[in-house]
């Protein structure tokens, strides 16, 4: 019998005796001599990095940080990173609530409905129309659309359920996603100040057009306070479109289905995932407007939104992988980066000549 089978079943043949059971014992719970301190050097290099960054980073920098660190040192904990990263993300955008004055937020949110209603539909049709063009498949095709359209990572994890798309299908449309925000986190404020844009107008180019909510907090941080109250209220406003875009597809799926035929246990069990944690921001925003002695704390809670955001970016550019990169084709790149390009380019010119702000 193997030490292997030894220390895997638990189990001692009954002609061993006692030392050679206490041998053998020993070598199974010994930690392996290379893993222990390569585990704590990627640990201690996490927290230096973490602090540093948390500190004095800017969100490009932190997001391109956590890139470099998974690749080459590698997430000492990479199984609780999704996990973290979102709870820690919501936490912040409630955090940012406080630094918010709530009319203004619902004001920004509705003034940004109608522009938000109309180019989530024409990302969707342009989508399905590229993916056609691309010879992309229909799931993957959708959920970059959604990704593009909504609100990037939340709306594919949201929508992969209720056409139940494959784990490659997701990973694959959440790479590309990833790609785009990295690009949009450096590329947006550069722009915006080549156009000198405002703050009210780069907020809500932001919000329009950068997918992940995370990726419109930093790019808003980096032009300026005004800018980021602008983004935020309409990437949020725009994030809710999640739930009804989930039922309609749900429905569509439905409704396609031949009569008679066997629905997957995953379709059956789907669940319409609803962004909660905005309506706590929105709960924090009227503390802070209506509320004396929260408000004399909003300077604080905001810097703290603000260095949790930079922690945050950090964590989502550790979750990349060469895993993840190689199995990104060319055709969902080209797919997510026309999309891309159409509302990134679609909704400046409509801000620039149509003088739009909120």
């Amino acid at each position: 019998m193997s030490l292997w089978h030894v220390c895997g079943e638990g189990t001692l043949s009954s002609s061993m005796n006692a030392v050679h059971h206490d041998q053998l014992k020993t070598a199974c719970h010994r930690p392996e001599p290379t893993t222990l301190p390569g585990h704590r050097a990627k640990v201690v290099a996490l927290v230096v990095v973490v602090v540093c960054l948390v500190l004095w980073a800017s969100p490009p920098t932190a997001l391109v940080a956590g890139i470099l660190f998974a690749l080459v040192i590698g997430h000492p904990f990479a199984h609780w990173n999704h996990h973290v990263t979102k709870w820690l993300l919501q936490i912040c955008v409630v955090l940012l609530g406080f630094g918010m004055n709530l009319p203004m937020v619902l004001r920004l949110g509705l003034n940004g409905s109608v522009f938000a209603a109309v180019t989530i539909g024409a990302t969707l049709l342009l989508g399905w129309w590229v993916g056609r063009r691309m010879a992309l498949d229909s799931k993957t095709s959708t959920l970059i659309s959604v990704g593009t359209a909504i609100c990037g990572g939340s709306a594919i994890a949201a929508v992969s359920s209720v056409i139940a798309a494959s784990e490659a299908e997701i990973a694959v449309s959440i790479g590309t996603i990833f790609l785009l925000n990295a690009v949009a986190l450096y590329i947006f404020p550069l722009t915006g100040h080549l156009l000198h844009l405002s703050q009210a107008q780069f907020g809500l180019w932001a919000g329009v057009a950068i997918h992940d909510i995370s990726s419109v907090v930093g790019a808003g941080m980096s032009y300026g306070p005004d800018a980021l109250t602008t983004a935020t209220a309409v990437k949020l406003s725009r994030t809710l479109w999640i739930v009804p875009l989930t039922l309609a597809l749900a429905f569509g799926v439905a409704r396609r289905k031949p009569a008679g035929a066997e629905v997957s246990r995953r379709n059956q069990h789907f669940k319409i995932a609803v962004p909660w944690f905005i309506g706590f921001f929105l709960l924090a925003s009227l503390l802070r407007s209506y509320v004396p002695a929260i408000s004399t704390w909003s300077p604080q809670l905001s810097e703290i939104a603000r260095r949790g955001m930079i922690l945050v970016l950090f964590l989502i550019g550790t979750s990349l992988s060469l895993r993840a990169l190689r199995s990104v084709g060319w055709r969902t790149v080209v797919t997510g980066l026309t999309l891309w390009l159409f509302v990134s380019l679609a909704s400046l010119l409509a801000i620039l000549i149509f003088k739009l702000t909120t």
